[in-house]
């Protein structure tokens, strides 16, 4: 039985988490994972880790984050969000048949995204609410222990480093008229007390 991809993303929370589980036998004893690759446009900002969390500010920002690795092979999984985009993922380059989403794992998120982190590289999620800090303790440690990375889009205490977005500029409509060609975007990465580095990017215009 293998992991749902987001066209079954209907399913039942603890459905997809009971299916996720039989995955994780094929992982179990295999070798250890690498560094987690990151979307082209990324690959001057920030370095991810597997055993690590980051935070994002927009959407855009996390399916870049997923990007380089679903690019890579390997499985992604999105939590929590309930109007995940699939076009938008897809010109980001992630693989939507190796793509897990649970839009709205409710009173379970925590089970879920667990359960997640088990068995796929880069988890995003976002969050119902605050979370209390020993539900942070128990995700960071699932990390650390299976070598999964994850992007919260909301908030989260000492992440490995914080994006956001500065300032948005698109180009190629005119006077109104034309073809939207380019989205320049500025982002700004903090970790921990120094001082934030800033980049400007070109993202996808989808």
């Amino acid at each position: 039985m293998s992991a749902l991809p987001v066209e079954a993303a209907q399913a039942q929370p603890l459905a997809v988490v009971e299916q996720l589980r039989e995955r994780i036998r094929t992982l179990e004893g295999g070798p250890a994972r690498t560094p987690v690759p990151v979307h082209p446009v990324l690959q001057d900002v920030v370095a991810m880790r597997v055993g690590t969390s980051y935070t994002v500010d927009t959407a855009s920002l996390a399916l870049a984050m997923a990007a380089g690795a679903s690019a890579a092979g390997e499985w992604v999984g999105f939590a929590g969000w309930s109007d995940f985009g699939a076009e938008a993922a897809a010109q980001w380059g992630i693989d939507l048949g190796r793509t897990v989403l649970v839009p709205e794992p409710g009173e379970h998120w925590l089970e879920v995204v667990a359960a997640l982190v088990d068995v796929l590289r880069v988890v995003v999620l976002c969050p119902p609410g605050r979370v209390d800090p020993k539900s942070m303790s128990v995700v960071e440690a699932r990390l650390r222990a299976r070598s999964a990375a994850l992007v919260v889009w909301g908030e989260w205490s000492s992440p490995e480093a914080r994006l956001t977005t500065e300032h948005t500029e698109w180009t190629g409509a005119g006077r109104g008229e034309g073809r939207l060609r380019e989205r320049q975007v500025r982002i700004a990465v903090r970790r921990g007390a120094r001082q934030p580095t800033r980049a400007d990017l070109v993202f996808p215009t989808g």
